[in-house]
C-alpha cells in the first residue's frame, strides 16, 4: 500500500493592520479627519445660522486641527501605545505649521496674479508713463530700471562678497582681522534698508553735493545689502568642500591660488550660485533706499550716471500712494508691477539652479 504525503495547509494571507493588532490602518489617520472636519463644520454652520453670519472658514480649519491632533493622540495611545502616539501628534503637528506657513504664500500669490493679470498687455510692457494721466501707461521705465540698478549693483557686491568669503576661509582661519571682518559682516546683515540708502545719498552728496539722484547711486545702496548675504553664504559653501580636495591639490604641486580657482570654487559653485540669488532677491524688492537715492521718474532712462531712474518697487508704491483719477487705473499698474516682480525672481531662481546645474561638479563611478 503506497503512502502519500499529507496535503500542505492552506497558506493564509496575513492580514493588514487592525485595532487589534496594535497598530492602525493606513486610513484610519484620514477617517480621524475627516470626521473632524465634518462634526466641526456641523458645529460652526449651525453658530453661523444662530447668529446669522457667514461660516468662519478659518477658526472652523483652526479647531478642527486642534480636534484632529487631540483625537489622533488619544486613539493611537490607546491602539498603539504612548510612542507612537507622540510620534504621529508631533508629524501632525508639523504638518499643520507647514499647512499654516503656506497659507500667507498662496495667499499674496493668488492676490498679487487675480489683481495684475488685468494689466498684464503689450502696452504695459512698451510704454512708460510720460504724458500719462489716468488709464493706459505702463511700467517699461520701472522694469528697466530695476533691471540695470540690480545688475550694477550684482557686479559690485560678487567679486567683493566672493573674495571676502576667499579670504576668511583659506587665508584668515584663526587671525584677529578675520574675526574682525566675520563681526562686522554679521553686523551689516541686520541692518535697515534706510540706512544703506542714506549712506548712499551722503557718499555722493559730497561730490555732487545735495539733492542728486541717480541709479548709479541705487545700485551703491543695494550693494551695501548684498555684500553681507554673498559673504555669509558662500563662506558657508566654501567650508564644505573637504579639506581633502586641497590636501590632494597640494601634493600634486598646485599653487594655493589655482587649487581655489580650479578645485574649490567649481566644487562649491552650485550653492555659492544660490546664494547670490538669494542675495538679488533680497534687494530686488527694496523700496526705501531706492526713494532716497534713484528717486522716481515718468520717462525712461537706461543711464545709470545721468539723472534719476525709476524701479518696479518704487513704481509700485507711487502707483498705490498717489492715485488718481480713476483710481481703479492707478492701482491695477501697481498690481502689475507687483506681479512682474514676482515674476523677474521667479525667472533669476530657476536661471541661478540652471547654472548650479550646468557648473556642478559631476559625479559618478
Amino acid at each position: 500500500m503506497a503512502l502519500t504525503a499529507p496535503a500542505p495547509a492552506p497558506s493564509r494571507m496575513p492580514a493588514g493592520p487592525s485595532l487589534r493588532s496594535g497598530r492602525l490602518p493606513d486610513w484610519a489617520p484620514w477617517a480621524l479627519l475627516g470626521g473632524v472636519l465634518a462634526a466641526m463644520l456641523l458645529v460652526f454652520g449651525l453658530l453661523a445660522a444662530a447668529g446669522g453670519k457667514g461660516l468662519d472658514v478659518a477658526g472652523w480649519l483652526v479647531v478642527s486641527a486642534i480636534g484632529y491632533l487631540a483625537l489622533i493622540t488619544v486613539v493611537s495611545s490607546v491602539v498603539e501605545g504612548t510612542r507612537k502616539a507622540t510620534d504621529r501628534f508631533v508629524t501632525g503637528l508639523v504638518t499643520v505649521a507647514f499647512l499654516i506657513a503656506m497659507v500667507p504664500l498662496v495667499s499674496v500669490s493668488w492676490t498679487v496674479v487675480s489683481a495684475g493679470v488685468s494689466r498684464f498687455d503689450a502696452i504695459f510692457f512698451s510704454s512708460s508713463m510720460r504724458n500719462v494721466v489716468g488709464e493706459g501707461g505702463g511700467a517699461v521705465h520701472a522694469i528697466w530700471g530695476t533691471v540695470l540698478i540690480t545688475l550694477a549693483a550684482a557686479v559690485i557686491s560678487i567679486p567683493i562678497g566672493l573674495m571676502t568669503a576667499i579670504y576668511l576661509v583659506e587665508y584668515g582661519a584663526g587671525k584677529r582681522i578675520a574675526r574682525g571682518i566675520t563681526f562686522l559682516v554679521d553686523v551689516m546683515t541686520g541692518i535697515p534698508s534706510i540706512v544703506a540708502g542714506l549712506f548712499a545719498y551722503a557718499l555722493f552728496a559730497l561730490f555732487f553735493g545735495a539733492g542728486v539722484r541717480l541709479g548709479i547711486m541705487g545700485s551703491i545702496a543695494l550693494s551695501v545689502l548684498m555684500i553681507p548675504v554673498v559673504v555669509r553664504s558662500s563662506e558657508e559653501m566654501l567650508r564644505l568642500v573637504p579639506n581633502e580636495l586641497r590636501e590632494a591639490a597640494y601634493a600634486l604641486g598646485v599653487p594655493k591660488w589655482l587649487t581655489i580657482l580650479k578645485v574649490v570654487l567649481p566644487t562649491a559653485i552650485a550653492g555659492i550660485t544660490t546664494g547670490v540669488m538669494l542675495s538679488i532677491a533680497r534687494v530686488i524688492g527694496e523700496t526705501a533706499p531706492l526713494l532716497v537715492t534713484a528717486g522716481f521718474t515718468d520717462s525712461l532712462n537706461l543711464n545709470l550716471f545721468d539723472g534719476r531712474m525709476q524701479t518696479l518697487p518704487v513704481f509700485t508704491y507711487a502707483q498705490y500712494a498717489n492715485q488718481g483719477i480713476p483710481p481703479e487705473a492707478y492701482t491695477d499698474r501697481a498690481w502689475a508691477a507687483a506681479l512682474t516682480l514676482i515674476l523677474i525672481v521667479m525667472v533669476l531662481n530657476l536661471l541661478a539652479r540652471l547654472v548650479a546645474k550646468l557648473f556642478a561638479p559631476k559625479t559618478g563611478r
